[in-house]
Formats: C-alpha cells, structure tokens, sequence
C-alpha cells in the first residue's frame, strides 16, 4: 500500500503542489455547515452476522443472475465469467495501488495494461489502444471525438455521420452529442445496409459511418469492404461499434474490413460481469493514421521500463479520470491470456452455434425475418400472437415463471413485437434446449390461454406491475429530516 510520504512526493511531483503545506481542513465540522449535520446519533439496527447474512442471501435468491438462471438479454452478452479473474482483480497487489504513485512503484499494473493494449491491437488489426474510456458508450464519444479533430487536422469541417437504421441507440445518441447531423440509411429485406441507399447520400460533407457488425439483427454485414470503399472515397473515416465481437474473435479483425476506429466493450466480450450499470471498459482503437489522437496517456515502454506516455501533441485530451476502470483491464487481461488464440476463436464459434441452433428450433412458432448470415444472436419477432391480445411484453414476462430472464424487446425498431435473443458462448445444449421449449409452450399458451400470460409473471417474488400506474404516481419520497 502506498504510503503518505509517497502519495504527497508523487502529488508534489504531478502538481506542483505540496500536500504537507497545504492548508486543507481535515476537521469534518468545519467542512460541513453546521445545519446540514445531524443533532444526534442515528438510531441504527443493531443484528447478529448470521441475521444480516440471511438478510442478504434471501435478497439475492430473489434476484435473477447468470449463475442462477438463463440470461438471454439480445445485444448486451450476458455470459457466465470465470469466477478466477474476480478473483485475481482483488487481490491486494492491484486494489491497494493508487494511480498516483511514481511509475517506478507500479510497474506490474503499467505491464498489464501494455499487454492488453498490445493484445487488443493484435485481436483487432488496429496499430494502437487507448484503455481510459469506461463504458461502450464513452468509447463511442472518443470516437467521433477522434473522427471530429482528424478532420479539423485536414482543415475540413464535414457535418454528417451515417448509420443504418438498425444501429444500437447510443450511436444516434453520441453522435448528436458531439454536434454532427445522423443520417440514417433503411437496412434491405437482408437486414443489411444499402449499398443503392448509401450511395444516395455520400458526399463530400460525410464525416463518417458508423456500423455494428455483425449488426444488431446479428446477421453479418458482408459487403463492410464497399462500404469503406464508398466513404474513403469522399475521405470520411469507417467506425466499428465493437460491441458484438463475441461473434468474430479470432476470425476476422475490424481493421481487416477496412475500419478505421472501433470500440471495445471489454465487460461484454473479455470476462467484466455486465449489468448493473458498470463497471466497464469501453478501450478505442485505431489505424496508424489516427494514434496521435488517442486520449493521453497511452502506456508504452523503453528500456525495459513502463510509463505513462504524454508525447502525442495532437491527443484529444483525457477522456476519464486517471487511466480508466483498473480492475476491468486485469479480468481482460487474464480473458485474454487463459484463452489464447485458439480459445478465442471458440468464443466465437460457440457463440454462432448457440445462436443457430435456438433460432432454427424456434422459428417456427417466432418468426424471424432476418434470419441469413446470422451470427450470435438474432431477432424474432411475436407479432402473429397479436391475434389473440398477446404483446411481445406478455411473452416476456411469461418467461420469468421458468425462471428465465427475458430477451431484450422492442429492439430493434425495425422488427415488429421484437424478441431479440443471444444465447452467448457459454450456455450448453441443455440449458437452450430448456429455453426452446419454454418458448414452444408460451407459442401454445398464448393461443390457447392468453389470459396466462396476461397475468404472468406469478411465480417470481413480485408480480406483474402496472408500469403505467407506477409512471403516473411515482412515489420515491424520503424524508432527510424524518429523526428516528
């Protein structure tokens, strides 16, 4: 652990500025005005530890997690992860470390994250990384943040950025943010992009274009390389959102298909439990061309030595606190290297069976309409229940009473009543087989009883809630002065 001789030397060095001579109230009442603190000791429940860890075990059997039950959550990759690399990311060694400490003291942490940012480059055919973005969507921002000063670098000002209209929501989202018009191209019967459509709208004010592939209907987009073609051609650069490279680990690279910028989503693809809202790694990389943009600082090494590199003049600046979500980087890091090359294309090849092989077992009673070149998930769609008063959402819920969570619905827009399902990597035959039925079953309830699913779920801890009262009469009240 880091001691506070260390810590204020290593401020004193960064900053300029000594902690020892500071004049910082440490004394709680004089940082906090006297009316905002409380007058007596909070009655607070006194209990055994084996009372509170009862409490918190009924709490957790009550929830649904991948451990417990299947998680088929379309888009989002919600696997099992190796419960080693948890492990491994708390051990003292990393959780005691400060990122202020001199380079010399961290040097095992600064390894780590050279590794990976080499490994990752190397999966993604990309000629550098940046580890600091800590979310897809931060990576996304970095992005375009990167397409907007390359740009500016070639004294150009270009307003559009193109994406299909099957793209994940945080690409129109990231892209308004940062101030460039969406043009959104219609996806073809395939349920890919275009070409004749795309072309309509290219010219010399394209920034560039911003595709998933596989895509989020999960079918893959073949024709990525004209595509690229077609946006190199008026100079506007090619973004991947990364976030369905489960898919294509070890088989083909991004920066093969002619992209120039991709995200990582290191807590979807490379072992970070995902959910919850964080943690997460959304790492960018890209083409030679573009390294002097990356957020500062990029980790590199010389002379047998690792530190933090401030050279790139043209970086856009740091994009997150310190260096990014730590802990994250250390469970890819061991994803990455337990696996190997050839484990890594397993992924993949699991991911693409598993996804198959439940669509084809169910699309006869779920239709799917996209259903060619389909890779690791795919979107079917509960519109022909609709006849008998049944709503993709009853489909969902109905789920829940065998004790598996519900696909991502209504997603994409472009799929009526959308039941968008990823099996992932690593569920086996037994656990799809048992997910397949269920949905045959559903297939028969809702045409032969639907008031059952209208009033599932019954057998989870809470029932079914009635969202639109709870929009209408939203009661989240709490009383800051009630004293007990």
């Amino acid at each position: 652990m880091v001691t506070k001789t260390i810590f204020e030397k290593s401020v004193k060095n960064r900053t300029g500025f000594s902690l020892a001579n500071s004049k910082i109230k440490t004394d709680v009442k004089e940082l906090i005005p006297d009316k905002l603190r409380r007058k007596k000791q909070p009655n607070l429940p006194e209990v055994s530890e084996l009372d509170a860890l009862r409490h918190y075990i009924e709490i957790s059997a009550k929830n649904h997690f991948i451990e417990k039950g299947f998680y088929p959550l379309g888009s989002c990759t919600m696997k099992y992860n190796p419960q080693i690399n948890e492990m491994v990311c708390t051990l003292p060694g990393f959780t005691h470390i400060h990122p202020m400490q001199p380079e010399a003291s961290v040097q095992g942490a600064l390894e780590i994250m050279y590794e990976l940012q080499k490994d990752l480059a190397n999966i993604s055919g990309f000629s550098q990384v940046s580890l600091q973005p800590v979310a897809g969507a931060q990576g996304e921002f970095t992005g375009v943040n990167i397409i907007y000063n390359y740009h500016k670098s070639k004294s150009r000002d270009p307003k559009k950025i193109i994406m299909p209209d099957s793209s994940h929501g945080t690409n129109p989202a990231t892209t308004t943010m940062h101030g460039f018009e969406v043009v959104e191209i219609k996806s073809t019967d395939e349920g890919k992009v275009d070409l004749e459509a795309l072309k309509e709208v290219v010219d010399d004010d394209v920034a560039g274009f911003m595709l998933t592939n596989p895509n989020t209907l999960g079918v893959f987009e073949t024709q990525v390389k004209e595509i690229a073609d077609i946006i190199h051609s008026v100079g506007g650069l090619m973004y991947m959102d990364g976030a369905n490279m489960n898919a294509i680990l070890g088989y083909i690279r991004p920066g093969d298909m002619g992209f120039d910028i991709t995200h990582f989503n290191l807590h979807k693809t490379f072992s970070t439990p995902h959910g919850g809202g964080g943690p997460g790694n959304g790492g960018v990389g890209v083409t030679a061309e573009l390294e002097e943009f990356l957020p500062s600082p990029i980790i590199s090494k010389k002379e047998g030595k690792y530190y933090l590199d401030y050279s790139a003049e043209n970086s856009i600046g740091k994009v997150h606190s310190f260096f990014g979500n730590f802990a994250v980087m250390v469970k890819a890091y061991m994803y990455i290297k337990m696996l190997g090359e050839k484990g890594l294309k397993r992924v993949a090849e699991n991911a693409v069976i598993n996804s198959n092989y439940v669509m084809n077992q169910i699309k006869e009673y779920f239709p799917v309409p996209f259903h060619d070149d389909i890779m690791h998930e795919f979107v079917a769609s509960g519109k022909n229940y609709r006849e008998y008063g049944i709503k993709t959402l009853d489909i969902a819920k109905r789920l829940l009473d065998y004790g598996v969570h519900a696909p991502t619905i209504y997603f994409p827009l472009i799929v009526k009543e959308a039941l968008m399902i990823e099996p992932t990597e690593t569920e086996g035959k037994e656990t799809l087989d048992g997910f397949i039925e269920a949905m045959k079953i559903i297939s028969k309830e809702a045409k032969e009883n639907p008031e059952e699913l209208k009033k599932a779920p019954t057998k989870p801890p809470i029932a079914r809630l009635d969202e639109t009262e709870a929009i209408k009469n939203l009661d989240i009240k709490f009383d800051f002065n009630q004293e007990k």
